[in-house]
């Protein structure tokens, strides 16, 4: 079984402003989790700096270190943000995206684009990084994330296992994961509806869970409180996404 160093007291869950950030102890420094806007929010990790599907302006992450990596889901506007990206994409970052974000990316940030299909994988730097399957499975839905085009990621640094959903149901391959120390999950009809994001908890095991990308606080609270309710050991962190 693996081991897990011992990590710090939280705070008790509660609405944090956008500039307020969480940390964790990781091999070689700490992992600090700064929530943004929308599915937008920033990793600092032990040698490298992520923004997930950053949105909003250069504005919104004023005093936060500029990325060495830069990730995608997938090309909804909520996710794709061109004119973010060309602020906050600089010589010294690489950006990984699905192949149907890449298409709609202009030449220069082609240049400075990855493509990671789902099952592929990439090392950058200490950072391994793993395209994982992002779809619906309510027929309702699937035509807005259909199987086999969008992303969710698992980053591995610094002795962690960081797990961010993208806009995707309770799936197979998200069942099948296992030793998460921090899981993003999508909380909203859309992806994961509260009891779905749930029956991931069980599932999954993460040692911490933030629900981020909802539409409600009662969909968030929803969540935590099922999480609470099924007797799961997962920590819910429950901060401002809207």
């Amino acid at each position: 079984m693996r081991k897990h160093l011992l990590w710090l007291t939280f705070a008790a869950p509660a609405a944090l402003a956008a500039a307020e950030a969480d940390r964790y102890p990781a091999n070689g420094g700490e992992i600090v989790v700064t929530p943004v806007t929308q599915a937008s929010f920033v990793l600092q990790t032990p040698g490298m700096v992520v923004y997930n599907d950053p949105v909003g302006g250069k504005a919104a992450y004023a005093g936060l270190p500029a990325p060495g990596l830069v990730l995608v889901c997938h090309e909804h506007e909520d996710h794709l943000d061109v004119d973010t990206l060309r602020e906050v994409v600089g010589p010294d970052t690489t950006l990984v995206v699905n192949p149907a974000s890449f298409e709609k990316l202009p030449a220069a940030l082609k240049a400075r684009a990855r493509t990671l299909r789902n099952g592929e994988a990439m090392q950058l730097g200490p950072m391994r990084i793993e395209a994982l399957p992002a779809y619906h499975t309510v027929p309702a839905y699937t035509g807005y994330h259909p199987r086999g085009r969008d992303n969710g990621y698992l980053l591995s640094v610094a002795g962690r296992r960081i797990y961010i959903s993208g806009d995707t149901d309770t799936t197979a391959e998200v069942r099948a994961l296992k030793d998460i120390d921090i899981a993003f999950l999508a909380i909203s009809r859309w992806t994961m509806s509260a009891p779905r994001g749930v029956e991931a908890v069980k599932a999954i095991g993460p040692r911490v869970a933030y629900p981020y990308h909802y539409e409600s606080v009662r969909e968030r609270d929803a969540f935590a409180e099922g999480v609470r309710a099924a007797g799961a050991p997962t920590r819910v962190m429950l901060r401002d996404w809207r």
